[in-house]
C-alpha cells in the first residue's frame, strides 16, 4: 500500500522535526509533488526512504520547503519608513536596540537592517540576531556573497560603503558581517529571543496555516520589549491585530501595546 500525505507528514516530522501540518496544505503538497516527480520517485514512500539515506536529497528537501526568496531592500518604500519613522522612534526610547530578523533566508534582510542602522550607530555598536530554519541558507548568509541582480533596490551609497565587487558578485565587508549573529531556529517549535525592540519577519507567514500564524503572532508579542515593533511583509497585514495586543503604527508595522 502506498504512503498517503498524512503518513508522509508524520515521517517528515520524525526525520526533520518540521511539522508540515502548520503549512498551507495545497501549496505545500503541490511544491512537494513537483519535487518528488522531478527527482524521479513514484511516490512519498520511495522518496522518504531516499532522503533517509541520501544527505544531498535531504538537504535539497530542507531548502525546498523553506521557500527562500530574498533581495536587498525588497519593497523599498517600507525600508524608507523603517529608516525615517520607526528606527528614530525606537532609538528615542532605547539607548541600544535589540533586533531580530526572523526567517532571514540568505541574509539580505539582516544586512539591510544593519546598513540602515549604521546611519544612527557605528557598526561596532550594532548587533542583530538573524535566524532561519534552513542550515544551508544560513551558511550562504554568513558568507555574504550576492549576485548583482539582488542589489537592484539597494541605495548606491550602501553598495559603495559596505561591499567589495568581485566580477559580477558583491561581497559584504567583514565589519558589517560582524554585526549579525546567524542562528538556526524553527519558528514553530523553538524558544524565541526576548525583549526585542524590533522583530522583522516578512513574506514567510503567508505559507503557514491560520492556526500556526496565530501561535507565531502570540509568541512575537511575548518576544517584543514594551512598545517594540513587528515589521511584516507586504502580503501579511495582520487584520485581527488587537487579538495579539498589537496596534498598527504604519502600514506593515505593528507596535506592542501590552503583554498577552
Amino acid at each position: 500500500m502506498s504512503m498517503n500525505y498524512e503518513d508522509f507528514k508524520k515521517e517528515i516530522y520524525k526525520i526533520t522535526g518540521i511539522d508540515l501540518n502548520s503549512y498551507k496544505e495545497r501549496q505545500m503538497k503541490r511544491r512537494l509533488n513537483s519535487l518528488i516527480s522531478k527527482r524521479g520517485f513514484d511516490g512519498y514512500q520511495s522518496y522518504i526512504e531516499a532522503i533517509k539515506k541520501d544527505s544531498m536529497l535531504y538537504d535539497e528537501f530542507m531548502t525546498y520547503i523553506t521557500i527562500n526568496v530574498s533581495e536587498f531592500c525588497r519593497n523599498p518604500e517600507q525600508w524608507v519608513k523603517l529608516k525615517e519613522f520607526i528606527l528614530p522612534m525606537l532609538i528615542k526610547e532605547n539607548k541600544k536596540l535589540k533586533i531580530w530578523s526572523a526567517a532571514c533566508s540568505s541574509g539580505e534582510e539582516p544586512y539591510t537592517i544593519a546598513m540602515i542602522l549604521n546611519e544612527f550607530y557605528p557598526l561596532e555598536d550594532i548587533k542583530i540576531i538573524a535566524t532561519d530554519l534552513d542550515k544551508d541558507i544560513l551558511e550562504k548568509a554568513k558568507k555574504g556573497i550576492y549576485a548583482e541582480k539582488s542589489m537592484t533596490n539597494l541605495p548606491k551609497s550602501y553598495l559603495q560603503k559596505h561591499f567589495t565587487k568581485d566580477g559580477n558578485t558583491y561581497c559584504i565587508k567583514d565589519q558589517l558581517k560582524e554585526c549579525i549573529e546567524f542562528r538556526h531556529h524553527n519558528l514553530l517549535s523553538d524558544e524565541y529571543p526576548s525583549n526585542c525592540h524590533l522583530i522583522v519577519c516578512r513574506n514567510v507567514l503567508i505559507y503557514f496555516t491560520e492556526e500556526a500564524k496565530t501561535e507565531i503572532y502570540k509568541k512575537f508579542n511575548k518576544a517584543l520589549a514594551p512598545s517594540g515593533v513587528l515589521f511584516v511583509g507586504s502580503t501579511e497585514q495582520i487584520l485581527l491585530y488587537s487579538n495579539y495586543n498589537l496596534k498598527p503604527i504604519q502600514t506593515f508595522f505593528y507596535q506592542k501595546e501590552k503583554d498577552l
